[in-house]
């Protein structure tokens, strides 16, 4: 269907109809948005033939970028064979269970089995049935409560964005109350005069306060990203998951590890939780599962965890008509595949990931950034008006705003989050690329210090 409407068209029916994700709906209904017609390698295409370097792989999804014909063509193949049947009532189909060995084979050995749903906020909402339906099973039925990170996303739905620690999203909706946060581990923003290491051992600890404040004997888990993406890609000091780690063991709690962003290679390994030596119970993934191709998340779930929902005689009341669709789960296999059968994730922690590091980081230099952090595939670059203070370049994060705006109309997809630029590309980039991007991410930032009237 795409290219066979005209722009003033298609932008017409989008705003008088079309109700937007996390979008300012009064300013779109007026003013529109940017039209995505199609896309091929790294690159997407508007309506009206912009070309555009993805450098957010889509929703942090298209990991492999927009030409895997493989993944086409198996969600094709399945759409001819068995275009859906649910996984309910003692059923099942054969692309979801191979999808479940794939999926135990390429993950840490603790988890032998999977739970599917179509989205990490699904996963996430799963997480809270999987954790309070294991304790109850233990005869341990106060342990409720879930601790999170300010800060963080986890989904939005309901459950997830109460897991998830941002203020904009809390003021919109009555959150779970058995749901706490505590610090990020973001150094450049709350670590004052610490040294970076000081700093992740001060923000972890202040798990096992919080855990003291609310009763061991009444929290169930600790979830968190092995690295924030949404949140602005925080990078956690590297003693900042080891005391995360000992603090769960030490205390009956429940390690859940968000991995929708940081999963299937993002940050070099096949899992974040891999780059930083943690061992969850559970573990959160969707998004590059299926390079984006089709909807489909889920939890790993630990054998710990398996063996005891496993010996109940009653049925785990939760489920989703979509789990395990087939379709979805074809895509997934496809996915697998190629990372698999190739050497891309080893390269985006060898080759490519090292390459796009360095390029941002020589930005570092630049008169209006102020760090530059990043790991594998995904960096972030604060925007500030003076180094030496910290101080924002602009209020309401209008800076970043700016240069993300410039960065685009450029020929770069890039993101602000707050006042970082962050950028995720694909993991198939070139080195060229690489170096495409961060020419044109350069080029925002000096047309930024302009605008603000910095040298």
């Amino acid at each position: 269907m795409n290219g066979t409407i005209d722009t003033s068209t298609l932008s017409q029916l989008d705003r008088s109809h079309h109700l937007h994700p996390f979008t300012d709906l009064g300013r779109y209904s007026k003013d529109g948005g940017r039209i995505v017609s199609k896309a091929e390698h790294i690159y997407i295409f508007d309506s009206d033939g912009n070309k555009i370097l993805d450098g957010m792989s889509g929703l942090w999804c298209c990991n492999l970028g927009y030409s895997q014909q493989s993944i086409v063509e198996a969600v094709y193949n399945q759409l001819q064979e068995l275009p859906y049947y649910n996984n309910f009532f003692n059923c099942s189909n054969q692309p979801s269970l191979e999808m479940a060995k794939a999926l135990v084979d390429v993950t840490p050995d603790q988890f032998t089995h999977v739970f599917f749903t179509n989205s990490g906020s699904e996963a996430n909402d799963t997480n809270i049935r999987l954790v309070h339906r294991y304790f109850d099973l233990l005869d341990k039925p106060q342990k409720k409560i879930i601790i999170s990170r300010k800060n963080a996303y986890h989904g939005s739905t309901i459950a997830a964005a109460s897991l998830g620690g941002m203020n904009y999203m809390h003021k919109q909706f009555t959150g779970l109350s058995y749901v706490h946060h505590i610090g990020e581990p973001n150094w450049f923003s709350d670590g004052g005069d610490l040294d970076k290491a000081e700093f992740g051992l001060k923000v972890a600890r202040e798990l096992a306060a919080k855990i003291d404040q609310l009763g061991e004997d009444k929290v169930a888990a600790f979830i968190a990203e092995p690295v924030q993406g949404a949140g602005g890609v925080i990078i956690p000091p590297d003693t900042y998951w080891p005391e995360i780690q000992r603090i769960c063991d030490e205390r009956d709690i429940l390690l859940i590890a968000d991995e929708v962003i940081c999963g299937f290679g993002r940050t070099g390994e096949w899992f974040g939780s891999e780059s930083y030596n943690i061992k969850p119970d559970l573990m959160t993934f969707a998004k590059a599962v299926t390079n984006g191709y089709m909807p489909l998340g889920g939890v790993m779930v630990s054998n710990k965890i398996a063996d005891v929902l496993m010996a109940d005689s009653d049925e785990f009341a939760h489920g989703l008509t979509y789990s395990g669709h087939p379709a979805s789960c074809a895509a997934g296999l496809a996915t697998l595949e190629i990372l698999t059968g190739s050497t891309i994730i080893e390269q985006a922690k060898t080759t490519i990931g090292p390459h796009f590091q360095a390029r941002l980081a020589a930005l570092s230099d630049h008169p209006i950034v102020g760090e530059v952090r990043g790991r594998g595939m995904f960096a972030a670059l604060e925007l500030v008006k003076d180094k030496s203070s910290r101080e924002r370049l602009a209020p309401d994060a209008a800076g970043a705003v700016f240069c993300r705006d410039t960065a685009v109309a450029s020929g770069l997809m890039i993101r602000a989050t707050g006042d970082a630029m962050i950028s995720a590309p694909p993991m198939v980039c070139s080195v060229e690329e690489i170096d495409i991007l961060a020419t044109k991410l350069e080029a925002a930032l000096d047309k930024t210090a302009q605008h603000y009237g910095i040298a």
